[in-house]
């Protein structure tokens, strides 16, 4: 242990787009909040909620069923003006409600936005400016887009009575992803320093007038480690003076640790607040292969970034419906031989949320390393975790059989029961946090043996 490990706050989830999807249906919404948010399910305790910014009710570009999301303010004939509506986004918020509650006293709510109401864009639509590196916030929009932002994050405090922590105005800002017309999703360019600067002090100075007291402002989410360290540089202080946090995404790793160094000098809370991918770990891991990515692409983050929070993009990211949305067609269920994005499918059709391995791996960590522990990597294929009077470890074995020594003789003598969980094979064969018999600490440490293809979590009991 080096004293340098943040304090964690816990494990999340965006709630966009898949909230957006399945809100329609209270027993979807349920069955959600309480695989992903309940003690029986993954424990997760973060959620980021997408403040939707709404795109021109002409436009019908979104090809996707479930990030088409709404706006806060919808058009009102009688006074010919857009009026605060949060009942437009009634799915989103529907699903949000029941994931806070399953989730319990620990619940985090972040609110974030991809993109301003079309209304305040210089190309007139939210998925992007024309030419997509530029910024698509109107100069003179960036108060009222301030406004709109923590009018609806007091809503979801104040009104909806959950534990908002903190709003992130921007997604991903100093990019070329988004532009007009866009298939996928709302996205808006802020170039780093001014820009992104300025929306960051309106925020700030609008969340004291709405009264969000002990609701921070976190920037900048940005898809990658360096970029998001440069972009840190570059705000003003008025800026630096709002932020309360440093949000960024994994997809890209450059300075990562150079990242993580200069908050902690700065004294600046770190969060991974989004990352997952489409991709495999381990050879012949069949379906294994994306869950044992996924646990190596977490110890890999807080090896690298030492982050207070880790938070996946969506933990749905696909849909199986006859009908689809509007005429869009959803992809249905994924090859879980191969890598693909989430940890489970929505089924409308048969009204279910199917799981997969990779689901069952994230468990492995979530369900046992806790907030108010200190979370640190011991190599590329254990991580570690120190509170509640437990030693947690996380092992992930890519490969064949393997035996395993854990030394703590850091920790003083250590003996008795060392609890284990595993998860490996298949869905229809494999096992899915299985108890297995406990192991013996012989006083400095204990030995294990790791099945091929396996997550396996140890838990040993003491005053630590």
């Amino acid at each position: 242990m080096t004293g340098r490990e943040r304090i964690f706050e816990g494990w999340g989830t965006s709630l966009c787009w898949w909230a957006n999807r399945i809100g329609y249906s209270d027993s979807l919404s349920q069955k959600a909040a309480d695989l992903f948010f309940g003690p029986e399910g993954l424990c997760l305790n973060i959620m980021r909620y997408n403040i939707g910014g709404g795109d021109d009710p002409s436009h019908n570009h979104i090809t996707r069923t479930d990030s088409d999301v709404p706006g806060w303010y919808s058009w009102n004939e009688a006074e010919g003006k857009y009026v605060f509506d949060p009942t437009a986004d009634f799915r989103q918020l529907n699903v949000l409600a029941r994931c806070h509650a399953a989730a319990g006293s620990g619940a985090m709510v972040e609110a974030f936005s991809n993109s301003p109401p079309y209304y305040m864009t210089v190309s007139g639509c939210s998925s992007g400016n024309a030419i997509a590196g530029r910024d698509n916030l109107r100069e003179d929009a960036v108060e009222d887009f301030a406004d709109y932002l923590c009018s609806a994050a007091a809503w979801l405090k104040n009104e909806m009575g959950l534990n908002v922590v903190s709003l992130s105005p921007m997604n991903e800002p100093d990019t070329a992803y988004w532009g007009a017309l866009s298939p996928k999703q709302e996205g808006c360019h802020f170039d780093a320093g001014e820009s992104q600067s300025r929306l960051i002090a309106a925020c700030g100075k609008k969340m004291e007038e709405y009264g969000l007291d002990g609701v921070i402002v976190a920037a900048s989410d940005e898809t990658d480690t360096g970029r998001q360290l440069d972009e840190y540089r570059s705000y003003t202080p008025e800026a630096r003076a709002v932020i309360g946090r440093i949000n960024t995404h994994t997809y890209g790793t450059s300075r990562a640790e150079l990242l993580a160094k200069t908050c902690r000098e700065d004294g600046m809370a770190l969060w991974m607040s989004e990352t997952d991918g489409g991709e495999t770990f381990g050879k012949g891991a069949g379906e294994m292969g994306a869950g044992l990515w996924l646990g190596r692409k977490i110890i890999s983050d807080f090896a690298r970034l030492d982050p207070s929070a880790w938070v996946l993009w969506q933990v749905i990211d696909t849909h199986i419906s006859r009908d689809g949305v509007g005429g869009r067609k959803d992809s249905g269920m994924p090859d879980v031989t191969g890598g693909y994005w989430g940890t489970a499918t929505a089924d409308h059709d048969r009204g279910e949320i199917v799981l997969t391995q990779k689901y069952y791996v994230l468990g492995q960590f979530s369900r046992y390393i806790r907030p108010g522990m200190r979370v640190f990597a011991c190599g590329e294929d254990l991580l570690c975790a120190l509170g509640d009077g437990k030693i947690v470890l996380v092992a992930v074995n890519a490969g064949g059989r393997k035996p395993l020594r854990v030394d703590l003789s850091a920790f003083g003598p250590v003996s008795g029961p060392v609890a284990a969980v595993r998860t490996s094979g298949s869905m229809k064969n494999g096992e899915h946090w299985q108890r297995l018999d406990p192991l013996e600490a012989d006083g400095t440490g204990f030995d294990a043996v790791l099945a091929p293809s396996s997550v396996t979590t140890f838990v040993i009991e003491g005053s630590f």
